[in-house]
């Protein structure tokens, strides 16, 4: 599988990782998946403290225990339980984090983290004394590198003028191209990588994926779900599948490194990742995909 440099960092990450998310609760399947993967050439691993109440960085750590040094290991921080309530809260405060990290290690077993992300983050959160937290962590050898993962472009130019950050977990799809508007021409101008997480769309791209569209995804109906699917299935031809092709869509901006598409079966698990496989897109099928989809752009809350 092709590796691309994360960011200015001395991470190489193959092109396709996995979102750990979505294998489940169960530590055999957990574990069993995630071993595939790794089998299959995929190395970089993303989880979070938030993912099943901790329970997923257990399981990610039991599968890469004898394993580590094939991976780079990536997870978030940020989201806070409550005691005596139920959910989270949000809480990116230093001593938060400093915190935080110690209890993510020792699930995952590891002694250090490839990639820390604060996972979201506010124009009105302490910022500089966020920085701070990853910083010192980094200094300290407990993280190797830190990120973040958001949607807002507002955030992400604060992190990109006033941090060390080397990536952006963004989502980015042929369905969802907000980022192309702002965040990954910044991003491409400052040598920040982004981690394209739903690369087909929560299913909806995906060839089995019409039963997921009667909701519809962000601004787009059924009806247009529908007629994209079709024109999407027309393009992709017969040497390549709708997700695969969506995979490649979304890897096919430089600045992307890695998309990090879930799989919950060995099924899923296998298509995915033979999206390495397909001949990158050229420009030209880049631009003709383009012309399918429309150029979202984020809601003012956003900006």
């Amino acid at each position: 599988m092709k590796k691309n440099r994360l960011g200015s960092s001395d991470l190489l990450v193959g092109e396709i990782g996995l979102g750990c998310m979505s294998v489940g609760t169960d530590e055999q399947q957990g574990v069993y998946l995630i071993h595939e993967a790794l089998d299959r050439g995929v190395n970089l691993l993303d989880t979070a403290d938030l993912y099943q109440h901790g329970r997923n960085e257990e399981i990610v750590g039991t599968a890469i225990r004898g394993r580590r040094q094939e991976v780079i290991l990536a997870t978030k921080v940020g989201n806070r339980r409550l005691p005596g309530q139920e959910g989270w809260g949000w809480d990116p405060s230093k001593k938060y984090i400093l915190s935080a990290v110690k209890e993510s290690l020792r699930r995952l077993g590891t002694d250090y983290i490839d990639l820390y992300q604060l996972h979201g983050g506010t124009i009105d959160d302490p910022i500089d004394e966020t920085i701070e937290a990853f910083e010192q962590l980094q200094r300290e050898g407990v993280i190797r590198y830190y990120g973040i993962s958001s949607i807002r472009p507002h955030v992400i130019r604060e992190y990109v003028k006033r941090s060390n950050i080397v990536s952006v977990m963004n989502q980015y799809s042929l369905l969802d191209r907000r980022a192309e508007e702002e965040v990954l021409p910044l991003l491409q101008e400052r040598g920040i990588s982004v981690i394209a997480r739903g690369p087909v769309a929560s299913g909806v791209l995906a060839d089995q994926g019409e039963g997921k569209i009667a909701k519809g995804y962000l601004d787009y109906n059924e009806a247009e779900l529908l007629d994209v699917r079709k024109q999407l299935k027309a393009f992709a031809g017969a040497d390549r599948s709708m997700g695969q092709t969506a995979i490649r869509y979304s890897l096919s901006h430089p600045t992307v490194a890695a998309v990090i598409p879930g799989a919950s079966s060995l099924g899923q698990l296998e298509h995915n990742i033979s999206a390495a496989d397909i001949a990158p897109l050229t420009r030209q099928e880049r631009q003709t995909l383009q012309q399918i989809s429309r150029a979202n752009r984020y809601d003012a809350q956003y900006r």
